[in-house]
Parts: structure tokens; sequence; C-alpha cells
């Protein structure tokens, strides 16, 4: 993960600051491991927060789906790198590889590896991962993303400013997921489920989206079985 950080471009000094977020990969088994030392380094940064003192400092709202239509949330642009010929997503998948893959030319890749922490699956082939919007696109809109301009809209749907917003995983599992929210769909490999409460609950902090009643008591319900789980999270400019 750390090795993902910085090849997502954040600045080498913030790994020596606060901790981003408890359960690792590599413990997603235990599920209540804790922290490990990663931080975006920026004056914004929240001080790690138990899961459920973050749980609670998402608002609480009914959902608004009126007016959504997926292509208001341009993706994906060029990516952070407007040298190498590689989009958000393509980015994406290279940070995050175990193994790194060969890159040719248009950003093609063969080889490499990746694993994929929603159904604890190692791909081979880039051309069976999806990248998914953490919390999806048509939640975001529904959790207040409604009342945001067109840029914002773009911003989040190409968040690599934050290693949280998007991941990459089996077409398989994103497909399963669409855009439920944890009262709808939970990752199949269950040593995942408090990092991905964690992770969800810093995006929707990030980008002060609200949740409603019955995602809100989802969390809440996983929490309970992640006592040493922690938040950190970086509001979105």
């Amino acid at each position: 993960m750390i090795k993902n950080l910085l090849q997502r471009g954040l600045p080498a000094l913030a790994l020596a600051a606060l901790p981003l977020l408890a359960t690792a990969p590599a413990a997603h088994a235990a599920g209540n491991q804790p922290a490990v030392p990663m931080s975006f380094g920026a004056a914004g940064v929240r001080a790690p927060l138990p899961l459920f003192e973050a749980i609670e400092r998402i608002p609480v709202a009914d959902e608004q789906r009126e007016g959504y239509k997926r292509d208001l949330y341009k993706h994906w642009n060029r990516g952070l790198n407007l040298t190498d010929g590689c989009d958000t997503r393509r980015e994406v998948i290279l940070s995050e590889a175990v193994e790194a893959p060969v890159v040719a030319a248009g950003c093609k890749m063969s080889g490499g590896s990746w694993l994929s922490p929603y159904d604890d699956v190692v791909v081979t082939d880039a051309a069976g991962l999806d990248v998914d919007h953490f919390v999806p696109l048509a939640e975001v809109h529904d959790s207040g993303g409604f009342a945001w301009d067109a840029a914002r809209r773009e911003a989040y749907a190409n968040d690599q400013a934050s290693p949280l917003t998007l991941i990459a995983v089996t077409a398989k599992s994103n497909r399963s997921k669409a855009d439920k929210d944890p009262a709808q769909w939970l990752p199949p490999a269950g040593g995942y489920h408090c990092e991905y409460a964690a992770q969800w609950t810093a995006t929707k902090l990030r980008w002060n989206l609200a949740a409603d009643e019955a995602e809100r008591q989802a969390l809440l319900g996983v929490a309970e079985d992640c006592p040493n789980t922690t938040v950190v999270y970086e509001p979105a400019s």
C-alpha cells in the first residue's frame, strides 16, 4: 500500500506523518489489526478516528437520485502524468499492481499481477480489472453530488489525490457491487469488511457526502467487529 501511495503521486515525506487507515491489505483476514503508518501529509488531514466515531461524523440525509446521469461525472481524464499516455483508469491499475506489467505505447499493458481485495482474487491480465469508484457515482449523486458543479464532479470521478477513492478490482466483483451502498452489498472477502467500511467512511467524509439511515446502520454493524480500525481523511479541495 505504501508503494501504491508513492506511485500515485503523494509526497514521500507524508509517509512519516499520521496513520491513514487500519487493516492493511496483508491483514485482511484478521479484520481488526492496528493501524498501518500512512498519511496524506497535508494541512487538512484529520487525526485518526475510531471507525465508530468517524461514521457518526457522516451527516444523515435521505438520498436524492433525481437528475442522475453517469456522464455528469466525467471520467476518465488524462490522469496525473500528462505525458505517460495513460488515463486515470490506467494510472490506477498501474499504481496498484503487485507485479508491474510491461507498458507499451498507448498505455497497453501485458503481464503483471494484481490482488482484488473485494474477492481476494489474483488477476494476471489487466483486461480483467475494473477501476471502481469506492463510493459509486450514483451513490455520490444521491448523497450530495446532485448539488455539485461539473468541475467537482469530474474531480471526484478522477480523484487520485487520495488512494481511497478509486480501486482496481475484478470486473465480476465491481459489477456485483454496482451502485450499492454497504446496506445492500459488502465484499465477498469477509476479512476485508473492516477496511471496506473504513474506506467508505473516509471517502464520504473527504467529499462531505451524507448517508441514509440504512447505510449508517450497516456501517455501524460492521464497525462492531472492527474495534481497532481507524479512519483518517483529507477534505477534498
